[in-house]
């Protein structure tokens, strides 16, 4: 086969870009909820403000991909690589509005009492920002072994957030003082585990690249 550095290159690029709107969108996760958590108004206005960020680099890593298949002329596996990254980044780009609602309602809370602590929200944050993080290490690093192991976590996000949306809206109808703040713990959870939906989005997506087939079990 011939040498095609120039078209590694490029391929290292855009994985490079996809690793840094990783980091930024793993960092959003982990600091909407913390901001919830501690009511860090200004972590909130940081993550909405960030957000704008990671619409650029969803536009940015397209651009780079949109040049590769124009110029490049790749072969098969390269094809569905960038188009996997495509759908990838669009999902990254989505996790990124769901962070910045999560900030939104940070600001909304603000001056609420707290009636407990805050211990399953934190840790389903951390689930899910792990899953992102993994699902793109998958990607990125060929690993169906990792990217099948990530896309089964979902399933224990998912029995959270059922213990979690149900405590919250318990406590919505027997505590009625507490009404608003159970809501929006609700769809606090509610956010999170759409997150970990796309990471498993992601997962599928480094099966078709590799296999060409979306097949997950």
């Amino acid at each position: 086969m011939a040498p095609r550095p120039k078209m590694d290159l490029e391929l290292v690029q855009i994985n490079d870009k996809v690793t840094e709107m990783t980091e930024m969108v793993e960092e959003a996760i982990v600091n909407s909820i913390k901001a919830i958590k501690d009511k860090d108004m200004l972590l909130a206005r940081r993550i909405i403000d960030a957000d704008e960020h990671i619409d650029d680099m969803d536009d940015e890593i397209n651009e780079m991909c949109y040049l590769f298949l124009a110029t490049q002329q790749p072969v098969a596996s390269d094809l569905r690589y960038c188009i996997s990254i495509m759908k990838m980044v669009t999902d990254l780009e989505r996790i990124g509005d769901h962070c910045e609602d999560l900030a939104k309602y940070a600001i909304r809370m603000e001056h609420e009492d707290y009636y407990k602590e805050l211990i399953d929200l934190p840790r389903m944050a951390d689930m899910a920002a792990s899953m992102v993080k993994n699902a793109i290490r998958s990607f990125l690093d060929r690993d169906l072994k990792l990217a099948r192991k990530v896309w089964k976590t979902d399933e224990e996000v998912d029995e959270l957030f059922r213990l979690v949306y149900e405590e919250q809206l318990d406590i919505a109808v027997k505590e009625t003082q507490n009404t608003r703040l159970s809501i929006m713990f609700a769809f606090v959870a509610a956010h999170l585990e759409r997150i970990a939906d796309y990471a498993t989005n992601i997962c599928e997506e480094t099966v078709f690249s590799l296999e060409g087939e979306y097949t997950m079990e």
